[in-house]
């Protein structure tokens, strides 16, 4: 009965110094927002904005959500600036559309407009430059789908950028 009522070694876990898989990632290359990128996106949306007859404020945010851009357009109501702000900053955290959030709470999960952080209201974009998100765009200031139509603008132009 050789081996009964033994308990198996317990394995000795490796010394770091001895570990061959790597503790760090490997960083990939990664695109940045710029200050010229922004006021050339923003130049995007108020351009559209103008041309459309609307008032808007437009915040552009980058991957980490640090404010990089922001105008405001005269005769746009100053509570807009914050709310364009929240707008980007919830596209950029969710990764996604607010105007997701915004068909889901006038849809059948009207729980989604408790998330922390959510914005369900149209108006605010993620930023991709080759598939990587890197910022946002909010906008604010009129009906939520003309500000839809005036962040799109923006980020169908930072789309155009390498």
């Amino acid at each position: 009965s050789r081996g009964r009522g033994r308990t198996p070694p317990t394995p000795r876990p490796i010394p770091l110094s001895q570990n061959r898989r790597p503790l760090i990632a490997k960083k990939k290359k990664k695109k940045s927002l710029t200050l010229a990128a922004a006021k050339e996106i923003g130049n995007a949306a108020e351009g559209k904005a103008r041309e459309l007859g609307f008032t808007n404020c437009v915040a552009i945010v980058d991957d980490g959500g640090n404010l990089i851009y922001l105008v405001t357009m005269d005769g746009t109501q100053t509570g807009s600036i914050n709310v364009a702000l929240q707008k980007a900053l919830a596209a950029l955290r969710f990764k996604r559309s607010t105007k997701l959030f915004q068909d889901m709470v006038t849809g059948d999960k009207p729980h989604m407009a408790f998330l922390p952080g959510a914005v369900p209201v149209e108006g605010g974009l993620t930023l991709f430059v080759d598939g990587q998100i890197y910022g946002a765009i909010g906008v604010s200031g009129m009906p939520s789908d003309k500000d839809g139509i005036v962040a799109q603008a923006g980020a169908d132009f930072a789309a155009t950028l390498r």
